[in-house]
């Protein structure tokens, strides 16, 4: 909102220095500030709130050391990373951006979706929270916005390589850059290859003439299975203090990176990446998702005072889909989002060989102490904060190798 009112003090009253607001490195330190003073200063009367509400978290018994200790403690946290992140957003983004719709949206959306389970877990006393089926019918709804709007919506568009290289110089004089030819296209990224571009519709090549028209069959359901595993991985990633949050926060940021330099015709030459016409503006909102993600970690860190509970975890995922998604780095994911890869691994491992286990021999075995995986750090008697701090360092190593991508093919 306020990004609309700047534009029209410069352009209509020509008041000098309004014009800042146009530059998007600047509406996201503003963003970023905003967030972060929000989470942490409103987020301690969010917290107060909660307690009053006895909305407190259930523990279950699984012999962690530790574990007992945090019953009682607030959830529904992710309240706080919702609103940091929206009304910084709502203030500095520019709103018609079809890119910033969807990510308000995709927040809007996960965050009911988290606050339903949460909600029937804490006032309806059932630990199962909302029924699995219809958690997977909300992503599966979510994937089938988000598909059907990057691959309908005339304002999602991509660079098409004309065969030309466009020159950049920095000098004294104006620079008139040739406008880069756009169309509409199911085109990704492909890391560590030099043509690296994949297409979607290439699935459906032996359908014959005129198959790029079907390329949403292919298209929108890869973005719903990518919307739904990523998110779950948050979700059962966010286990112990500050892992969730932490981990979220380092890959945000690499994608913050991708987002600016993709939405940038200069950058994204020099790069020789793919240019995503305005992607860049959500730079702004990434921005504020990392801020309020910081100042959760403010309240979230050991010993925590507040969990984000499902009502943040499956927003964090469906926000790193999303983005990961509208950039076209999809690919990327399983690298940049590592953590929660080996996360949804080891319960996925965990739980087929149990069944294999005790249908071959009668007895379940286990090929971990507890899952998902830092449950068996835990199990092993390392100290949750060690486990944070090491899984930190890994995320921020997976990190830098997916931003390393951006050259190294």
């Amino acid at each position: 909102m306020l990004y609309y009112l700047f534009d029209y003090f410069n352009k209509t009253l020509n008041i000098s220095g309004t014009g800042v607001f146009q530059y998007i490195t600047f509406r996201s330190a503003l963003a970023f500030i905003l967030s972060l003073l929000l989470s942490t200063i409103y987020g301690k009367r969010v917290i107060r709130f909660l307690q009053k509400q006895q909305v407190g978290e259930t523990i279950r018994e699984l012999g962690l050391q530790g574990q007992n200790e945090k019953a009682g403690t607030p959830t529904m946290g992710g309240l706080i990373i919702i609103f940091a992140t929206l009304i910084p957003v709502l203030l500095f983004a520019k709103l018609h951006n079809i890119y910033i719709v969807l990510l308000i949206v995709t927040t809007l959306w996960m965050g009911t979706i988290g606050f339903v389970d949460d909600y029937i877990k804490i006032f309806k006393k059932d630990k199962q929270g909302l029924k699995g089926i219809f958690k997977v019918f909300g992503q599966v709804g979510l994937g089938l916005i988000v598909g059907s709007v990057l691959y309908f919506n005339p304002q999602v568009t991509v660079r098409t390589d004309t065969g030309k290289t466009d020159v950049f110089k920095i000098t004294t004089e104006t620079v008139v850059t040739p406008a880069p030819v756009e169309e509409k296209s199911t085109a990704t990224t492909i890391p560590f290859f030099k043509n690296n571009e994949f297409d979607y519709a290439e699935v459906l090549a032996w359908t014959g003439e005129g198959y790029e028209k079907w390329a949403w069959l292919v298209f929108i359901p890869v973005v719903i299975f990518i919307i739904t595993a990523v998110s779950n991985g948050a979700n059962l990633t966010d286990g112990i203090d500050g892992l969730a949050a932490g981990t979220s926060a380092i890959s945000v940021l690499a994608l913050a990176i991708f987002t600016f330099v993709s939405g940038n015709i200069i950058f994204s030459n020099y790069l020789n990446i793919m240019y995503i016409p305005n992607s860049g503006e959500m730079t702004v909102f990434i921005a504020a998702f990392v801020g309020s993600l910081i100042g959760f970690l403010w309240y979230n860190s050991y010993p925590a005072s507040v969990f984000m509970g499902d009502t943040g975890s499956l927003t964090i995922g469906g926000i790193i889909a999303v983005l990961a998604i509208a950039v076209r780095k999809e690919l990327l994911i399983p690298l940049l989002c590592g953590i929660f890869l080996v996360e949804n691994l080891s319960v996925v491992l965990q739980v087929s060989y149990f069944k294999y286990t005790k249908k071959r021999f009668g007895e379940g075995r286990r090929i971990f102490l507890m899952s998902p995986l830092h449950h068996h750090y835990q199990k092993k008697g390392y100290h949750e904060s060690k486990i944070v701090t090491r899984f930190w360092i890994v995320a921020i190593m997976l990190a830098i190798l997916s931003i390393v991508t951006l050259k190294l093919r």
